[in-house]
């Protein structure tokens, strides 16, 4: 058993990455990529993980503690069960054993790195499953400069609020700490909810909920969006102009259509 999922088997979980790697194995997904994920909805995220087989992406119904920002990132997972007295002492011993300070919950907060986005199975937790409060949050925002995904809770929430370049997306508030769960994992396969997450997948947190984008989509994902958005650009010209009526440019545009999108794309380009 390792507290950490080891390189190797990091590089074998994500071997459709065509990107380089963290040190550690996980998919290291270009700064410039998640610049551009910034502007991309839900929606057209989930467009091309339909198109490609992935229907198991999307987690909705969260607390966000940050309502007006996006989150977006590199996911860092990780795994909690319940208390079990011969598992948890194991690894209790295993932290030890490899130098790791304080609570479990910490350990996986000294692990984060800028545009992290840690993504917690706690199982739903609440009461007793809040994973960080102010002072753990103040150290997620500070390495990060991104946020969480926490399927349990939080606590401390008036602090947490006051974070800047941070959004946590949890289950809910409660005053309690973490209590009698046990850590089993960092950077393993998990599930949030509805949805399947490996690390190094790209988080996209919006007020519709949060998607978990694989590396080697990600490229297919922010390109379709901009061609989108380009294309919203030319059909509302065209509308304010009168020269196609909504139902022509409110559905797949005819031969006519697209070529005049062309033209007025290079010319735009020009």
């Amino acid at each position: 058993m390792f507290v950490v999922n080891p390189r190797e088997a990091l590089e074998q979980l994500t071997r459709l990455n065509p990107f380089d790697r963290f040190p550690d194995g996980r998919p290291r997904v270009p700064d410039d990529l998640l610049e551009r994920m910034q502007h991309v909805t839900t929606e057209e995220a989930w467009g091309v993980l339909r198109r490609n087989g992935y229907h198991h992406q999307f987690e909705g119904d969260w607390f966000r503690t940050h309502p007006d920002r996006i989150l977006v990132g590199r996911a860092v997972t990780a795994m909690m069960v319940p208390h079990r007295p011969d598992l948890h002492d194991l690894v209790e011993e295993m932290g030890k054993n490899e130098g790791r300070i304080g609570g479990q919950n910490s350990w996986v907060i000294d692990t984060l790195q800028p545009n992290d986005v840690m993504v917690i199975d706690l199982f739903g937790k609440v009461k007793d499953g809040t994973f960080v409060g102010d002072n753990l949050g103040t150290s997620l925002r500070t390495r990060t400069r991104a946020g969480a995904v926490i399927h349990g809770g939080i606590r401390d929430f008036a602090g947490i609020s006051q974070l800047t370049d941070v959004a946590i997306f949890c289950r809910g508030l409660h005053p309690t700490a973490i209590a009698d769960v046990t850590l089993v994992g960092i950077n393993i396969p998990i599930r949030i909810g509805a949805a399947t997450v490996l690390p190094g997948d790209v988080v996209l947190g919006t007020p519709t909920g949060v998607t978990f984008i694989p590396p080697h989509l990600v490229q297919d994902v922010v390109e379709r969006s901009e061609d989108i958005r380009v294309r919203d650009e030319f059909g509302k010209l065209r509308l304010r102009e009168g020269k196609y009526t909504p139902g022509e440019i409110d559905r797949t545009w005819s031969p006519e259509i697209e070529a005049d999108y062309q033209s007025w794309l290079a010319a735009r380009a020009g």
